[in-house]
């Protein structure tokens, strides 16, 4: 009896450790046919007119392929590239095996873009025996695991955590399989109508898009690819012994090593949470075990949250009134929108943020909760168009990750602490001291002392000439007053509040 055909179906899960349909494929000793497929619709302009994909995270993405692709073909097997949707690509690549395709494997997504090619793709297949198997493998808790169902995940994050953590476990992460069955062997036994071409992995330019180049100002220089995604966590782990002090230096800025930077090799599954939490228990077996490495789970369990949130309310999640449903005159301010993407909007902090994110594709946890709270409750700008913008630049956007965080920063997400406004001059005070940050981005403010650097307008005409800064010339004035702004918007969404 000739083995099962399965195809395994490549989205946001680019590895073979921990990747249950690969590991399901290899254990049955069925031939594997891993395909990836570029979709054009990931390449498009978004209704606010950016990229929906910028050149950042494509860059990544097609290392992330092509590293995915060697490791196959160490297996025995390889990776099948195409340019187009899924719902027409791999219905014609079963057909293309003479309906000798036994099934569809693949890691379920849970927004709506993704679940609607799922859906088309179920559909396609309703008339054929080619059955389509979805898995789960996005999370550190399985989705089967929860103590509680789906529809009744909580609302607050405090309450999701400490439930998974007393009642729920963690599984074990799947070992990388060993050997796969190449589907060359169906060429050679002629089973098919025509050789199953691997394709070529497009360029940036194919995709529409304009070559990077490296910007020698970046904390790291990311690469895609489970093998770089590996090797970071040893670096940050075993190498530099980073964990041990993670806690402490979450919050910094500068640098490669203050986080893990793990983020966009997760975000494009790279990396299994499941095997960085199991290298953590290694850690702390082998060095120490405290609150740095308590800390980098929970910053997991957070992913996971948003996930699940995601799961639950759908839609809602790219609703203008958020998870809360609360209805805010948010504005459309062509202008101010400009000079924060561009990071003129005369505070240092911000502006340094914005900055690094446009020269990079990166942005520190805390830079991020800074600039979307100035975006929302100082400037009262839509906050989808700033998810929208994360989206287009980040090399680690998550969809469920990011536009949960931005309902949370806009204050119409899960946050029992409603206006949240993060008061950017203290901001830089405390998380960027002697202003290294600030001016590392900004050279413009290099002069100027670490006591003074973040509200450089209150530098007189002389400090002004004595430090090489003209506000207004070399570096803008505060385009709105802190703190009357967030007052002004704070009046606005005490109003809406009342109208619940």
């Amino acid at each position: 009896m000739s083995p099962q055909r399965i195809i395994i179906w490549y989205r946001n899960d680019l590895r073979i450790h921990d990747h249950e349909p690969l590991w399901t494929v290899a254990k049955a000793g069925a031939i594997a046919i891993p395909i990836y497929c570029f979709d054009p619709r990931q390449f498009a302009t978004t209704k606010y007119g950016f990229a929906k994909t910028g050149a950042f995270r494509a860059q990544f993405l097609t290392e992330s392929v092509l590293d995915l692709r060697d490791r196959l073909r160490q297996l025995g097997s390889d990776l099948i590239v195409r340019y187009g949707e899924p719902e027409q690509i791999l219905p014609e690549l079963a057909q293309k095996l003479n309906a000798n395709a036994n099934a569809i494997y693949y890691h379920q997504e849970v927004t709506s873009e993704e679940t609607k090619v799922e859906a088309a793709i179920a559909q396609d297949l309703a008339a054929t025996d080619i059955k389509l198997q979805a898995f789960w493998g996005h999370t550190l808790y399985h989705r089967d695991d929860l103590p509680f169902s789906m529809e009744r995940i909580p609302a607050i994050f405090t309450k999701f955590r400490k439930q998974v953590e007393q009642e729920a476990t963690i599984n074990p992460a799947l070992p990388m399989p060993t050997e796969l069955i190449s589907f060359n062997d169906l060429n050679d036994l002629n089973e098919i109508d025509a050789p199953l071409d691997p394709g070529e992995i497009p360029s940036l330019a194919q995709l529409g898009l304009e070559p990077i180049a490296p910007d020698d100002r970046a904390a790291i220089t990311f690469t895609g690819g489970e093998g770089a995604a590996i090797a970071r966590l040893d670096q940050y782990f075993w190498q530099n012994d980073c964990l041990r002090t993670y806690k402490q230096t979450r919050n910094g800025m500068l640098g490669a090593d203050y986080s893990s930077k793990f983020s966009p090799w997760l975000a494009h599954g790279c990396i299994s949470p499941r095997y960085i939490f199991e290298q953590v228990q290694k850690y702390e077996q082998d060095r120490v075990a405290n609150d740095s490495t308590y800390w980098l789970v929970f910053e997991l369990i957070w992913r996971d949250y948003f996930r699940f949130i995601a799961a639950k309310h759908g839609d809602r999640l790219f609703y203008k009134s958020g998870l809360q449903n609360l209805d805010l005159p948010w504005k459309k301010d062509s202008t101010r929108f400009a000079q924060w993407c561009e990071g003129k909007t005369g505070f240092p902090l911000i502006d340094a943020n914005m900055r690094e994110l446009a020269a990079t594709g990166f942005m520190s946890n805390r830079g991020r909760q800074n600039v979307a709270s100035f975006l929302t409750k100082n400037l009262g700008i839509d906050w989808r168009i700033g998810a929208a913008w994360f989206e287009s630049l980040l090399i680690d956007y998550d969809v469920c990750s990011n536009w949960g965080n931005w309902n949370y920063s806009a204050g119409v997400g899960n946050d029992a602490r409603g206006f949240r406004f993060f008061n950017t001059t203290k901001q830089a005070r405390d998380y960027d001291r002697q202003g290294d940050y600030a001016k590392h981005w900004l050279p413009e403010l290099a002069k100027i002392p670490a006591s003074k650097v973040h509200e450089p307008w209150l530098l007189s005409p002389a400090e002004q000439k004595q430090y090489g800064v003209r506000l207004g010339v070399d570096y803008p004035q505060p385009i709105v007053d802190l703190f009357k702004s967030a007052q002004a918007n704070q009046k606005l969404y005490e109003m809406a509040l009342s109208h619940q």
